[in-house]
């Protein structure tokens, strides 16, 4: 029954037409110009140690996994984000490293930081593996693992868990999730606001109701959304960084911050991510 469900689901998906457009050339519109913006920002905020103007960040070892990558390519200096899975490797997504238009030859992983230009432990790297059928257009098998020295562990720099046992198999809907970012925090807005290391809650919705919204071409089993109810989410420069599900106090890495609709993020529409559990033996064979 639930089978003939999902197949009648997806006839009527098929059906409809157009589906709403992905963001897809993130550095030339996104990355780069966010990256400039940060920069810009981060000289202009008012810095006391316990003061940001402008909003309130996650404070410092609030996500020790989180990472920030400045990245180096053949259009400019952009930017994503990242989590650290080990000691010597991180997680992000595919679009960051390569999109259609835009080829990295190297990037900064910045750790144990609330700022991007500024603090904290700064590696520079090339070594970066995508996903052999990660598609620039559709952003599918969007993810990738970068390589770095070894980093020690303290208290604002440390991995967060990859899913194993039964949180392989979870499909995390209707389970509230935390995203995490260096983006903005709404589709415009001054260019001295919030340069700083965001979180928000979001809830895991299920698979075909993203379908349903961006269609079956882009929203594959290893897509993993969440609603973007009163416009919370990930936004503009969140870029495969974490989404996470905590169980008794340990965090797992669930999601890779992929897609969002080509009308913003506080467009209302879901946000998407590659699912982590359906690489993790991908991963894990990395790391």
């Amino acid at each position: 029954m639930k089978l003939f469900l999902f197949l009648a689901g997806l006839a009527l998906v098929s059906a409809r037409a157009p589906y709403v457009p992905i963001l897809t050339d993130y550095h030339e519109q996104i990355g780069i110009p966010e990256a400039a913006r940060i920069q810009k920002a981060e000289g202009a905020v008012d810095f006391d140690g316990n003061r940001i103007v402008g909003g309130s960040p996650a404070g410092l070892g609030a996500h020790p996994y989180a990472a920030g990558l400045l990245i180096s390519g053949n259009l400019g200096t952009s930017m994503c984000g990242a989590s650290l899975v080990t000691n010597t490797r991180l997680v992000t997504a595919a679009h960051c490293w390569r999109t259609g238009s835009f080829q990295g030859n190297s990037l900064v992983v910045v750790l144990g930081s609330t700022r991007l230009f500024s603090g904290g432990t700064r590696i520079t790297t090339s070594h970066v593996q995508i996903h052999a059928s990660y598609n620039q257009s559709l952003l599918t098998n969007d993810i990738g693992v970068i390589s770095i020295r070894h980093v020690n562990y303290n208290d604002n720099i440390r991995n967060i868990e990859l899913p194993s046992g039964l949180f392989l198999i979870m499909t995390y809907a209707g389970q509230n999730a935390v995203v995490v970012g260096y983006g903005r925090t709404s589709d415009s807005g001054p260019v001295s606001s919030d340069p700083d290391l965001r979180q928000t809650t979001v809830t895991v919705i299920e698979n075909w109701e993203c379908v349903n919204i961006y269609g079956p071409f882009t929203v594959i089993s290893s897509t993993i959304c969440t609603n973007s109810l009163f416009t919370t989410g990930p936004c503009s420069g969140d870029s495969g960084g974490p989404l996470t599900f905590t169980f008794l106090r340990t965090r797992y890495l669930i999601g890779v911050t992929s897609f969002v609709a080509a009308a913003g993020c506080q467009s209302g529409f879901p946000a998407g991510y590659a699912r982590v559990t359906s690489f993790a033996s991908w991963i894990r064979a990395r790391i």
